[in-house]
């Protein structure tokens, strides 16, 4: 690859998933309402998730992928059936840097909502963007929704801790990042709803929250979280 696909590379990702400059980010700060989302599934562990957030009266966001879709179609119609938001998050767990721009056309374009009524949303996976990807949205009619804090669940971290770091970083207008899948991420969930109440802030869709598009120093914010700043 030469210099100068290098560099428009690196400043694609950069200014798409680093900074996010107009991509969808989180809602005002000025409300008690915070957004839950979940990458990766449906999964087996999609049925508890939905317990736990029903017990709290709560409601979230899925972006869910075409293989998890395909190997559980119930859990999806369950999804679909449910008063939470379905999204997409794309055909491959791939970052954007290492799909071709036909696939990457496939990625983007594959919807579980495909016919529908409203926007609908795309969220890369690792938020990572090639030099094609925010042209490929729009082309499409998708969205890029991003996110400000991240729960950790794929780490190796107890759910206690994880709880701990993650309602560190929330604030009115959030948006947080969870999967489903890990087997952390139920009793995270939990603490984390324990600690949105007494906080007074209340877990909605991204639709609800609502989110709102990422500015030029929300972006420079979210640089410097990136990278130390």
């Amino acid at each position: 690859m030469s210099a100068a696909a290098l560099t428009a590379a690196a400043l694609s990702d950069l200014l798409g998933r680093a900074a996010g400059w107009g991509a969808l980010g989180r809602g005002p700060e000025d409300s008690n309402r915070v957004a839950l989302t979940f990458d990766d599934g449906p999964s087996t562990r999609t049925p508890e998730l939905l317990a736990i957030l029903e017990r709290s009266n709560a409601r979230a966001t899925f972006f869910v992928m075409a293989p998890a879709c395909e190997a559980h179609p119930e859990f999806l119609q369950t999804l679909l059936d449910s008063p939470h938001q379905i999204e997409a998050h794309g055909r491959w767990h791939r970052h954007a840097l290492l799909l071709p721009p036909w696939q990457e056309w496939a990625q983007i374009r594959w919807h579980p909502r495909n016919g529908k009524a409203g926007p609908l949303l795309y969220r890369p996976p690792y938020g990572g963007h090639s030099p094609f990807t925010r042209l490929l949205a729009r082309l499409t009619g998708r969205q890029i929704a991003l996110w400000d804090v991240e729960g950790r669940d794929w780490t190796d971290a107890d759910a206690s801790t994880l709880a701990a770091q993650t309602l560190a970083r929330v604030h009115p207008g959030s948006v947080i990042l969870l999967h489903d899948g890990p087997a952390v991420t139920s009793q995270l969930l939990e603490l984390l709803l324990c600690g949105l109440e007494e906080r007074g802030l209340q877990a909605v869709t991204l639709a609800e929250l609502p989110m709102q598009r990422i500015g030029l120093w929300q972006g420079l914010g979210r640089v410097g979280a990136s990278y130390g700043g």
